[in-house]
C-alpha cells in the first residue's frame, strides 16, 4: 500500500480541494452534486441524457427538491457543471455512481446501468481515485462486480490506485424535514482504508456520516430498510382486506392503533406500493438469498399482497359501481393522482399505473387523470385533465389514488358521482364516497 497516495487524497477531501465526479443526475446523483459543489469542491454531473445534461447546464432543474436558483448558483460559482463526456472523470479524484438499478421482467437485478458506467469510466481512471457506488443492489455487488470490473486487466490497484466502497442512496422526494445533508449517511468501503477516505469525502457533505464494517453490510443497510417498510405495508394492506370482508373500517383501527405511545408503529394501506426503492429493493435481497439456500418467505408473502392492491382496487370499484346500476365496462373513470407518493412528480413503479393499466386492457374503461404535478404522462399518450365541475360530473368514478394536498377536494365531493379514496384523502362522510 502506498501511504502516500491515501494521505494525498485524503488531504484533498479535507481541504474541500478535490474534484468530484458523479455518474448520473437524476433522483439522486443531482442532489448530491448540489451537494457537492456547496462543500466547496468541484463537481462533475455525469449523464448519458444529453436533454437532461442541457436542461442542468442551464439552470433549469428537472428535479423536485432542487430550485433552478439552487441549481443555478452552484452553475455560476463554477461548482458544478454536467456533461455526457465520460472523459471528463480523469479530473476527478473521487466518483459517486447514481444510476438506475431495475429489475428484468425475470425479477432479477439488472446492474447494465452500473456495468455500462464502469466501463466507460475505467479507460479514463487517473490514481489515486475514490469510487462509491451508491446505486441500490444486492450485498455483494460492490466487492464481486466493481473491484474486477475496475482492477482486471488494468494497471489500476485497489489500495493503492483505487479505493472503492458502497454507500445507499436515502433519498425521500419531496420530504420537506429530511434531506441528504440531515440525512445520516452510511457508508461502507471493500477495505478499511476505502472506508476511511469515504467518511472523510462524505464527512465534508453529510451532518452525520456513519461507517460499517464492509461495503456488504452498506448494501444490507438498504435492503433492510426498505424490506422494513415493504413487509409492514404489506402487513397493513392484508389487515385492510380482512377488515373489508369483516366490515370494520381499517381506518378508524389504524388511527386508534396510532395512540399508542410505545410498540406500534403507523403503517396505511393504499393502492400498492410505488417509487425506486419499497418495490424493487426487497427482491434484490431474496433474489441474493437464493444463492446461499435461503428463501425469505416474508418477502415474497410482501410482495405478493403488495403486488396484488391494485387488483384489489378495480374489485372495491367494479362493487361500488355495481350498487349504482353500472359496469365498469365503458366506464368513464378519472384517476386523481399519478404520482407514487403525495406532492412530488415521480412516476417511478406508481401503482396509480398498474391501476389504469387493468381499467384499460382488462374492464375496458375510459380513463383519464388529473394530477397537480404532473402535466403529462408520455408513456401512456395522456395530458393532465382540469379539475372542474363539468369534468367531475362528465365521470362515472374518481378514483383517488394519491392524497396531495395542493387537490380541492370539497370540489371533488360535491361534483363527482361517485368516489373511490384509496387514500382516506376525505375526511367527508356521504353515501357516493367508498374507502378502500
Amino acid at each position: 500500500m502506498t501511504t502516500s497516495k491515501i494521505e494525498q487524497l485524503k488531504q484533498k477531501f479535507e481541504t474541500g480541494d478535490a474534484v468530484v465526479a458523479v455518474i448520473g443526475q437524476g433522483y439522486v446523483g443531482l442532489p448530491l452534486a448540489m451537494e457537492v459543489a456547496e462543500a466547496g469542491m468541484r463537481c462533475i454531473g455525469v449523464d448519458i441524457s444529453e436533454e437532461r445534461v442541457a436542461q442542468a447546464n442551464s439552470g433549469e432543474s428537472y428535479i423536485l427538491d432542487i430550485s433552478n436558483e439552487r441549481l443555478s448558483a452552484a452553475i455560476e460559482s463554477g461548482g458544478y457543471k454536467a456533461t455526457t463526456d465520460y472523459s471528463a472523470v480523469a479530473e476527478a479524484d473521487a466518483i459517486s455512481i447514481c444510476v438506475p438499478t431495475p429489475l428484468r421482467k425475470t425479477r432479477d437485478p439488472d446492474l447494465s446501468y452500473i456495468q455500462s458506467a464502469l466501463e466507460k469510466l475505467r479507460p479514463h481512471l487517473q490514481g489515486p481515485c475514490l469510487i462509491v457506488l451508491e446505486s441500490t443492489t444486492y450485498p455483494g455487488t460492490t466487492d464481486e462486480i466493481m473491484v474486477p470490473m475496475l482492477t482486471e486487466g488494468s494497471d489500476l490497484v485497489l489500495d493503492e490506485d483505487i479505493f472503492v466502497a458502497f454507500s445507499p442512496e436515502r433519498v425521500d422526494p419531496g420530504n420537506a424535514v429530511y434531506g441528504l445533508k440531515n440525512t445520516p449517511k452510511v457508508i461502507g468501503g471493500v477495505t478499511p482504508a476505502s472506508t476511511d477516505l469515504a467518511v472523510t469525502l462524505y464527512g465534508r457533505m453529510i451532518e452525520n456520516v456513519h461507517p460499517v464494517g464492509h461495503s456488504r453490510e452498506a448494501e444490507m443497510v438498504k435492503l433492510l430498510e426498505n424490506t422494513f417498510r415493504a413487509v409492514n405495508i404489506a402487513l397493513v394492506n392484508e389487515m385492510m382486506l380482512m377488515c373489508d370482508r369483516m366490515g370494520i373500517n381499517i381506518w378508524n383501527v389504524i388511527e386508534a392503533a396510532g395512540t399508542k405511545p410505545f410498540g406500534f408503529m403507523k403503517f396505511t394501506p393504499g393502492p400498492g406500493i410505488g417509487g425506486h426503492c419499497i418495490p424493487l429493493d426487497p427482491t434484490y435481497l431474496s433474489w441474493k438469498a437464493k444463492s446461499y439456500g435461503f428463501y425469505n418467505r416474508f418477502i415474497e408473502l410482501a410482495t405478493d399482497i403488495n403486488g396484488n392492491m391494485p387488483r384489489f382496487v378495480i374489485s372495491k370499484l367494479v362493487r361500488a359501481l355495481n350498487e349504482q346500476g353500472k359496469a365498469l365496462n365503458g366506464a368513464r373513470v378519472l384517476l386523481l393522482g399519478m404520482a407514487y407518493k403525495p406532492n412530488i412528480d415521480d412516476l417511478r413503479e406508481s401503482p396509480a399505473l398498474d391501476v389504469w393499466a387493468l381499467l384499460e386492457r382488462e374492464w375496458g374503461a375510459l380513463v383519464s387523470y388529473h394530477d397537480p404535478h404532473i402535466p403529462e404522462i408520455r408513456s401512456l399518450g395522456a395530458a393532465n385533465t382540469q379539475l372542474t365541475p363539468a369534468a367531475l360530473a362528465d365521470v362515472d368514478v374518481v378514483i383517488i389514488t394519491t392524497n396531495h394536498k395542493d387537490v380541492d377536494y370539497d370540489l371533488v365531493v360535491e361534483h363527482a358521482p361517485l368516489i373511490l379514496d384509496t387514500r382516506n384523502a376525505l375526511e367527508h362522510d356521504a353515501e357516493h364516497i367508498v374507502k378502500l
